[in-house]
């Protein structure tokens, strides 16, 4: 929904009737991931996409019919037999799209999620997909982390729903929405959405109930340090894949906004120090990425220290040549480092790709980071046998 919140706010705002498909499910090689969104606009507008064009037709004249008669539908598309290129998914996937009707009395609380979205504030929107109730089927739960509490406005505040911190709208049973509430909060500590099983009322062990939960966490941290050309293509890199971006460097002359316009922060700090304060602040967490690209050891090896001992961090990657690379790994032994807390550092940094440019090399340490994320092989697709998509 991200993606497309910026089209479907003002339609929403003024109180029109949007026909929203969102991906929900994925199966085998699947074009979109799940959360992937497509709107069906009151002016025929279509807005985003669920399969990169394969089924993009039959979602837009479905979501026209539920915009008409108000009913959710949870729709399979696949390989069609009769014809591939009309309705089904060319590539052999299988996506299950979840299509509804948005408009204020719909979806009243989607004002306070977009401020939350827009203000960075994590918040998770629990929504019944399936259902041996149809009359379960569209019900809606927003859940948020201790602490973070929204303005609610008048009209979508419910004097009938019990006081319940954290969350907001009910999926049909106390005891539903605490196991949903639970699984939320987990999801949104990853970053991801996906759709959860459980018995119809909501029972862990069983089948019959089928909820998603879009986890709206703030973008993960891409942490540059290093005030060098690389870098500059490395932020911009970052900030293309929708990371929150950071430069540190300990030089003022260097670590400045004009050399780096596309890092959403530019630091001057010692890296080490730098580092440790957003560990203990909690700024640092299983999403963030830390590229290393100072290549000089008075810079690299104390921030190698705290990097490599972070309970939870995505990433740690280090840029050098592989006698500087022998060098850093002698002087982290020397620190004291295990061999367990040196094999999370990716040294030298990124894949093979014969990358000489500033943004060549920054490609290199993208796919790296998208290989390990995605338990990518780094490989060709074309010598590579089995699913393309995970």
């Amino acid at each position: 929904m991200r993606e497309v919140l910026p089209e479907l706010l003002p339609w929403w705002e003024a109180g029109e009737e949007v026909g929203v498909g969102t991906v929900v499910a994925t199966f085998q090689s699947a074009p979109r991931p799940p959360g992937a969104s497509m709107l069906v606009g009151p002016d025929g507008t279509a807005v985003g996409s669920v399969s990169g064009g394969c089924v993009e037709g039959a979602v837009y004249e479905l979501g026209q019919e539920v915009v008409a008669d108000g009913r959710p539908v949870l729709q399979r598309y696949g390989i069609s037999d009769d014809d591939a290129f009309a309705v089904g998914l060319t590539c052999g996937g299988i996506l299950d799209v979840y299509v509804e009707k948005v408009s204020r009395e719909t979806f009243p609380e989607l004002g306070e999620i977009a401020a939350d979205i827009d203000a960075g504030r994590p918040v998770a929107v629990a929504t019944v997909v399936e259902h041996p109730d149809p009359a379960r089927v569209g019900r809606r739960m927003v859940v948020r982390p201790r602490g973070v509490v929204p303005h609610v406005r008048e009209e979508t505040a419910d004097a009938d729903q019990p006081e319940r911190p954290g969350i907001h709208g009910t999926l049909g049973s106390q005891r539903a929405d605490d196991a949903v509430h639970d699984d939320a909060l987990g999801l949104l500590a990853a970053g991801h959405h996906a759709t959860l099983t459980y018995g119809p009322d909501g029972e862990r062990r069983g089948e019959g109930m089928r909820v998603f939960v879009w986890a709206f966490a703030p973008k993960p941290r891409m942490l540059v340090f290093g005030a060098i050309d690389f870098a500059a293509a490395v932020a911009e890199m970052g900030t293309f894949l929708g990371y929150q971006v950071t430069v540190c460097d300990a030089r003022p002359v260097f670590a400045t906004r004009t050399r780096f316009p596309h890092a959403d922060e530019v630091v001057v700090s010692w890296p080490h120090k730098y580092l440790r304060a957003e560990a203990d602040a909690g700024r640092v967490d299983a999403r963030t990425v830390i590229a290393v690209l100072t290549h000089d050891p008075k810079f690299d090896v104390p921030l190698l220290e705290v990097a490599l001992r972070l309970p939870e961090v995505g990433y740690v990657g280090a840029m050098g040549s592989r006698k500087t690379h022998d060098d850093r790994l002698a002087r982290l032994r020397e620190a004291g480092l295990t061999d367990d807390e040196i094999a999370r550092l990716s040294s030298p940094i990124g894949l093979d790709l014969g990358a000489r440019t500033p943004e060549e090399t920054a490609v290199s340490i993208a796919a790296e980071i998208i290989a390990l994320q995605w338990d990518g092989s780094g490989r060709r697709l074309a010598s590579v046998r089995g699913r393309i998509h995970g």
